[in-house]
C-alpha cells in the first residue's frame, strides 16, 4: 500500500479523536464554563451538524482546487478549529470551534476515500478506503480513551491542543505522501451535482443512513443499558467501548478485504448478521460475558459495511465521485443522529434501554432492503444492456 495512505489514515486518526472525545469529556467542560450536561451536549450535537452541512459546501468550494491542496487546506482548517476550541474563554467560542473542525470532517474524508481508491488498482480500491478509516476506527480503540484520561487527569484543553497537534503531523503527511493526482478533465460542479439524479447513488446513500445508523441506535444508549440491565458498573464501560473499538479495527479490515472481491454479497451478508445481532442484544444484554460478545460483533459488523457502503456510492458516482463521496460521509453522521433519535424515542416511551436495540435491527434490516432492490436494479441494467448489445449486432 502506498505510503500516502498512511498520512490519510493518521488525518483520519486525529478527526475520529476529536469527534468522539467530547463525549467522555462533556462533565469538565460543561463546569469549566458553569453550563449544563445537556448545553455542553450541543458540542456533540454542533459537530454531527457541521459534518452534514459543511461536507457538500467545502467539497464544492474545492472544486476548482487540487485534490492534495483541498486535503491541506481541510488538516489546516481542523487544526485551527481545534485551537479555538481549547483556548475559547467562552462557551459559544468552543461550539464555533467545533463546527470549524467539523466542517473538515466530510469534506477530508470525502476527498481522501477518492484519492486513497486512485491510488491503488481497480481491484484493491476498497481495500484502500479501509486503510483510511483505519485512522477513524483506531481513534475509537486508542485516541479516545487515551484522550479522556489526559482530559479528566491534566485538563481537557490540554486534549485539544493534542489533537491540534495531531492535526499538524497529518497536514505534513499529506504535504510530504500525497501525491498531486491532476484533476480529471471535464468534470465539473454541474457533473458533479448530476449524480444525485442516479438511483443508485441515492439508494447507496440510503443504504448508508440506515446500516450505520443501526449500530448507533444501541451504541448510543449502551453505558445505561450496561449499567442498569446487565449490571456492570460505570468504569466497566470504558473497557466495553475498548471491545467495541476492537470490533471497528477488525471489521473495517475485514469489509475492506472482501469488498473489493465480491461487495454486494460483502453487504448482504453484514447487514443480514448486523440486524440479526442487534435484535438478539436484547436477551444478550441480560448476561455479562453474551453482552461483551455482542458489543464486540456489532463493532465488527457495523464497520465492515463502511469500505463497501463508501466504495459503492465511488462505483455509481464514478464520473464525477468527489462530491458524493464527500456527502456520503455525511449520510454516516446523518444515520447516526437518526438512530440516536428514535432509539431515545422508544426508551423515553416507557419500552426500557434494550429497545434501542430493536429499532437497530429495524434501520439494518431496511438497509438490506435497499440493498436488495440497488442489487435487482444492477442485473435489470446489465440484462438491457445485454439486449441493446445483441440488437445492434443484428
Amino acid at each position: 500500500m502506498p505510503l500516502a495512505l498512511l498520512a490519510l489514515a493518521i488525518g483520519a486518526f486525529g478527526i475520529g479523536t476529536t469527534e468522539f472525545v467530547i463525549v467522555g469529556l462533556l462533565p469538565e467542560v460543561a463546569a469549566d464554563f458553569a453550563v449544563s450536561v445537556p448545553t455542553a451536549g450541543l458540542l456533540v450535537t454542533g459537530y454531527a451538524l457541521g459534518v452534514l452541512i459543511g461536507a457538500p459546501i467545502m467539497t464544492v468550494l474545492g472544486t476548482k482546487v487540487s485534490r492534495k491542496h483541498m486535503l491541506m487546506l481541510l488538516m489546516g482548517l481542523f487544526v485551527i478549529g481545534n485551537i479555538v476550541s481549547a483556548t475559547a474563554p467562552f462557551f459559544g467560542l468552543m461550539l464555533i470551534g467545533r463546527v470549524v473542525a467539523a466542517f473538515a470532517h466530510g469534506a477530508f474524508f470525502g476527498i481522501g476515500a477518492v484519492v486513497a481508491a486512485e491510488l491503488v488498482a481497480p481491484q484493491k480500491k476498497a481495500a484502500a478506503i479501509s486503510m483510511m478509516f483505519t485512522g477513524l476506527t483506531v481513534a475509537n480503540l486508542i485516541g479516545v480513551p487515551l484522550g479522556t484520561f489526559v482530559g479528566q487527569s491534566a485538563g481537557w484543553r490540554v486534549t485539544f491542543l493534542i489533537v491540534a497537534a495531531l492535526g499538524v503531523v497529518g497536514l505534513a503527511g499529506v504535504v510530504l505522501l500525497v501525491p498531486n493526482i491532476p484533476k480529471r478533465e471535464g468534470v465539473h460542479l454541474r457533473n458533479e451535482l448530476a449524480v444525485f439524479g442516479d438511483a443508485q447513488v441515492l439508494l447507496a446513500m440510503a443504504m448508508t443512513v440506515l446500516g450505520f445508523g443501526g449500530v448507533f441506535a444501541a451504541i448510543t444508549y449502551l453505558a445505561p443499558m450496561m449499567t442498569h440491565v446487565t449490571g456492570y458498573t460505570d468504569a466497566a464501560v470504558s473497557y466495553l467501548l475498548v471491545i467495541f473499538g476492537l470490533g471497528m479495527v477488525l471489521g473495517n479490515l475485514i469489509g475492506g478485504r472482501y469488498a473489493d472481491r465480491a461487495l454486494m454479497p460483502m453487504l448482504f451478508a453484514t447487514l443480514g448478521s448486523l440486524a440479526v445481532v442487534l435484535a438478539l442484544f436484547t436477551l444478550t444484554a441480560q448476561n455479562k460475558v453474551a453482552a461483551a460478545v455482542t458489543i464486540f460483533l456489532i463493532g465488527a459488523l457495523g464497520f465492515a459495511t463502511v469500505p463497501p457502503l463508501q466504495k459503492r456510492v465511488l462505483d455509481q458516482a464514478s464520473g464525477a465521485p468527489t462530491l458524493a463521496s464527500a456527502v456520503n460521509i455525511g449520510a454516516f453522521n446523518l444515520g447516526n443522529a437518526l438512530a440516536a433519535w428514535l432509539g431515545g424515542l422508544v426508551i423515553a416511551a416507557g419500552l426500557g434501554y434494550t429497545s434501542a436495540n430493536g429499532v437497530g435491527a429495524i434501520l439494518t434490516i431496511s438497509a438490506l432492503f435497499l440493498a436488495l432492490v440497488s442489487a435487482a436494479l444492477d442485473k435489470r441494467r446489465g440484462q438491457r444492456r445485454g439486449t441493446d448489445r445483441a440488437g445492434s449486432v443484428d
